[in-house]
């Protein structure tokens, strides 16, 4: 019988190579507009966000140093696909906020995607993607509180759910 570390290494290889294939799947709806993986990612994050993000915020959220997701940022805000704004709550971390034009690209975007999804998906179970979406919400939450755990006995940094 596997135990849950050696079946958890499986499962993360499955994440990576499924991930390799979506990435090639979705590439051209991103570098039709000249982004970087990471912009595309940021962009996405700010344009779907409850409320105003900083860039720690969203850093933690994915898992990605502070510094790629301002670079990232920048060249965003460069573009006028997203600006800053004052912080309330703090005084150096700065909101990101979508503008018009990064909303009107994500919005695009998003209709391309769930085209190429759903030629992605012709003969998949819509519910057996729904229980491998729940089961990996689950999961990564799981993964999150653990993390937490581990960075608190040992003082490390760690991420958002």
């Amino acid at each position: 019988m596997m135990t849950a570390a050696a079946i958890f290494i499986e499962l993360v290889d499955e994440i990576a190579r499924s991930r390799g294939r979506t990435d090639l799947a979705f590439r051209s709806i991103r570098t039709a507009h000249g982004l970087t993986e990471v912009e595309s990612i940021v962009l996405t994050a700010v344009t779907h966000a409850q409320r105003p993000s900083t860039v720690p915020q969203i850093g933690r959220a994915l898992g990605h140093p502070r510094q790629v997701i301002q670079r990232a940022a920048d060249a965003l805000a460069a573009r006028g696909l997203m600006e800053w704004r004052d912080n309330p709550d703090h005084k150096r971390a700065r909101l990101l906020v979508p503008t018009a034009q990064g909303v009107a690209m994500r919005e695009g975007d998003d209709a391309e995607g769930l085209r190429l999804a759903a030629q992605l998906t012709q003969g998949i179970a819509p519910e057996l993607i729904a229980r491998a979406v729940a089961d990996l919400r689950a999961i990564r939450m799981a993964l999150t509180e653990n993390l937490r755990a581990i960075a608190e006995r040992d003082d490390m940094e760690t991420i958002d759910a």
